[in-house]
Formats: structure tokens, C-alpha cells, sequence
């Protein structure tokens, strides 16, 4: 038991340990915590179409059903446009070695005046390493499917549940509650910026990908799916998906090809990660940029790439939580992020 007289630098260190304590315990259990908390995201994104769907009159059952179905052709599509492109890649892989030796000729054609062309070699492409390296990865694909198919049967269910827990809470609480408030806050929020999020990666993926195959760069649209996907991966997950599509456009291409793209880059950039996400939310999600990367890190570190990918709603979550306390308020205010909970400060005030 606590003493009542423990002083604050005691409960300070005492919450301190605490936090250390959950933090190693999330960290020892991290695929079962990426498991449900993506989960309960995909829940919360599905949440208002089964309103929709029960308004038209479906049961819980057959709305949970449709949106699942739903859910599984969109990633059975994504999957296999996926797959054409990859497949599409490794099949011309002797030509990206011809490629290869044109450009690293070209360098060394370069280099030759300054006697330093004997720096450079010519890289095979070994194509047993090549295969050695696809089973692996196959291998992963395999666990990832395997965590991907646990994630969408315990949002099947999380989602199946949600409006009888929904109405329990209510009963129990009140639909005036300051708790349940709370809770419907914190959920619009997150899906909100998630929403928001996914909108923005597929207009950046599409103009990307589409942009790539116009001018014939190799795996185009393989490369705009990883554009979709690392761009909830704040700063460095749009530059990571640019280095490979960088790659071949320089393969192909020579220097042109890759000034295209980088030209390319940056206007999609700058179109898209401002108007277009402007445009698509009513306030501004974004928090300072070194929370954003810290918030990167420690996700990361914590819960691996579930971590990195959803950092950000993570951490929205976690600081709605620290806004509406009262107590742990001047956290945010101290960090510079108070304002991205303005309009929620103001709801509550209204209430």
C-alpha cells in the first residue's frame, strides 16, 4: 500500500518505474500487442459503416460480413497487383544486369581522366543469391499472412461485439457521460487522422505509380504500392519508397531518368503533402517534427513495423489521453501540441 505521506519526488519516481514496467512487458509481448492493436484500428475504422449498414436494415452478423467481405477483396486486389508487379521485376532481371554494366561503364567512362576508374567494378546480379533471398522472404511473407489473417479474424469479432458493448457502456454510463465523451473523442480523432492519412498515401501512390509507368520505369506499380504503404511513416517513409523507383529510373535511364523522378518527387510532395491533405481535413494533424521522430522510434522500437506504420495515431492516441486530464495537461502544452486538440477543448467546454 502506498503511504498517503509519500512525497512528490516519491510518486514521481513510483509512476516513473511503473511506466518503465509496462513499457518492457508491452516490449516482451509485442506481437500480441500489434495483433490487437491493429485490430481494434481496423474496429474502429470499420465502425461506421456497420451503422450504416444496420441502419439499411442487416443484422450485426450480415454487416460485420459484408464489411469483412469487402475488407478481403480490396486486400485480395492489392495483394495481387502486388504480386504482377514483383513477378514483372524478377523476370527482367538479366536485363537490369545489362542495364547495370551500361551505367557502370558510364561511370567509369567518367572516372577514367581523374585515374580513377579502376575504383569501380562491375556488380553481378547472382541470380541463385537472388532465389536464396526470395524463399526467405517468402518465409516472411508466409508469417506475415499468418499475423495478417489473426488480425482481421479478432477484428471480425471486435467489430461483431462493438455495438452490444457500445450499448452496455452507454447503459451503464450514460450517453452524457464524461467517460463515454471521452471515448467517442478519442475514436473520431484517431480515425479521423487515419482517414485522412489513407486518402492522402493513395493519391500520392497513384500519381507516383502512374507517373513511373508513363515514362516506363520498371515495377511501377510496385513501387507506388510501397509509396501508399510507407507514407504513414512520417518524413522518412516517402523518401525510402522514392530509393528504389530511383534505382531503375537510373537504370534504365541513366541520370535523365533519375532527375525525372526526383523533379517528380518533389512536386508530388509538395502538392500532395499540402493542398491535397489541407484540403481533405478541416485542422491540421501535424505535431512538431521531432516528436514525430521520436514517436517513429519508439514505436518502432516497440512494437516493430505495426509500430512504425501506425507511430503517429499511436501517439495522437496517447497525448488526447494526457489532454483530457486535467492534471497531465500542461504536458502537451509543454511539448506544442495542445492546439491539435482545440476544437475537442472547445466541445467539452460547450458540454
Amino acid at each position: 500500500m502506498v503511504s498517503a505521506e509519500m512525497s512528490h519526488t516519491e510518486r514521481s519516481l513510483l509512476m516513473i518505474a511503473l511506466i518503465f514496467i509496462i513499457i518492457i512487458a508491452v516490449k516482451m509481448t509485442a506481437y500480441l500487442i500489434s495483433l490487437f492493436l491493429m485490430a481494434v484500428i481496423i474496429s474502429m475504422l470499420a465502425t461506421p459503416a456497420l451503422f450504416w449498414l444496420k441502419e439499411k436494415g442487416l443484422s450485426d452478423f450480415l454487416a460485420t460480413l459484408v464489411i469483412a467481405l469487402a475488407g478481403f477483396l480490396i486486400i485480395l486486389g492489392f495483394i495481387g497487383l502486388t504480386a504482377l508487379s514483383v513477378n514483372t521485376v524478377i523476370s527482367d532481371l538479366p536485363q537490369y544486369q545489362q542495364d547495370l554494366n551500361t551505367r557502370i561503364g558510364d561511370i567509369t567512362a567518367m572516372l577514367a581522366p581523374l585515374g580513377l576508374s579502376s575504383l569501380i567494378s562491375t556488380p553481378k546480379l547472382d541470380l541463385g543469391m537472388l532465389s536464396s533471398i526470395g524463399l526467405s522472404g517468402a518465409a516472411s511473407v508466409a508469417d506475415t499472412v499468418m499475423f495478417l489473417f489473426f488480425v482481421g479474424v479478432l477484428a471480425f469479432f471486435i467489430l461483431l461485439e462493438t455495438p452490444r458493448l457500445g450499448a452496455h457502456i452507454i447503459g451503464h454510463l450514460g450517453k452524457e457521460s464524461h467517460t463515454v465523451r471521452n471515448l467517442s473523442r478519442m475514436t473520431g480523432y484517431v480515425i479521423d487522422f487515419i482517414v485522412v492519412r489513407t486518402e492522402t498515401n493513395f493519391i500520392h501512390g497513384v500519381l507516383f505509380g502512374g507517373f513511373l509507368g508513363i515514362i516506363g520505369v520498371h515495377g511501377a506499380i510496385l513501387w507506388g504500392v510501397l509509396t501508399f504503404l510507407l507514407g504513414y511513416i512520417p518524413y522518412f517513409g516517402l523518401l525510402i519508397a522514392a530509393v528504389p523507383a530511383l534505382f531503375f529510373a537510373w537504370l534504365q535511364f541513366g541520370v535523365p531518368g533519375a532527375v525525372a523522378v526526383i523533379v517528380a518527387i518533389c512536386i508530388l510532395n509538395l502538392i500532395v503533402e499540402n493542398p491535397v491533405l489541407s484540403y481533405l481535413t478541416a485542422r491540421k494533424f501535424e505535431m512538431p517534427a521531432l516528436i514525430a521522430l521520436v514517436s517513429v522510434i519508439f514505436w518502432g522500437w516497440l512494437l516493430g513495423l505495426v509500430g512504425l506504420l501506425f507511430a503517429v495515431p499511436f501517439t495522437l492516441m496517447l497525448l488526447l489521453v494526457i489532454q483530457l486530464s486535467d492534471e497531465l495537461r500542461w504536458i502537451n502544452v509543454t511539448l506544442g501540441v495542445d492546439h491539435l486538440f482545440s476544437e475537442y477543448d472547445g466541445e467539452a467546454e460547450g458540454k
